[in-house]
């Protein structure tokens, strides 16, 4: 669990304005491993009535500043995890369900793609989500 302090650290750090409305948005990313959207972090916060325009803008400026990061779920909203814990998901196309895994042996896949590129050298960074059946969806 991730204390006040260091949510208010993570903000000053990153040049922003201690509020209540900030901290209470990080805050909902400290208690959940899983990819939320703003929708998410509005129902959570109704007791605070945070304005889901305010919860939209709060997003984006934490992931231009490598707060959270965008993961593409393939679903209708934009998706965000704290940044800083490298690891993928795998997503259940049928009911929606994430799973997080850490397990990353890219590095053989990249140096395929550098040797078969014409235009690139390196790689500095990646996004890995799988799609599949979980066990459940499978079973019905």
């Amino acid at each position: 669990m991730v204390h006040n302090h260091d949510l208010e650290n993570i903000l000053k750090i990153n040049g922003f304005k201690i509020t209540p409305t900030r901290l209470a948005i990080l805050k909902v990313f400290s208690h959940d491993c899983e990819p939320i959207n703003a929708e998410f972090i509005f129902k959570k916060l109704k007791k605070e009535k945070v304005n889901i325009v305010t919860i939209y803008r709060t997003l984006t400026s934490f992931e231009n500043v490598g707060i959270l990061k965008h993961v593409d779920l393939q679903k209708d909203s934009a998706y965000y995890e704290l940044s800083g814990h490298h690891h993928h998901h795998i997503i259940c196309t049928d009911c929606g369900m994430v799973e997080g895994f850490e397990v990353c042996d890219i590095d053989n896949l990249t140096d395929k793609v550098l040797k078969n590129s014409n235009k690139f050298n390196i790689i500095t960074k990646h996004s890995l989500e799988l799609f599949g059946l979980c066990k459940k969806c499978v079973i019905k």
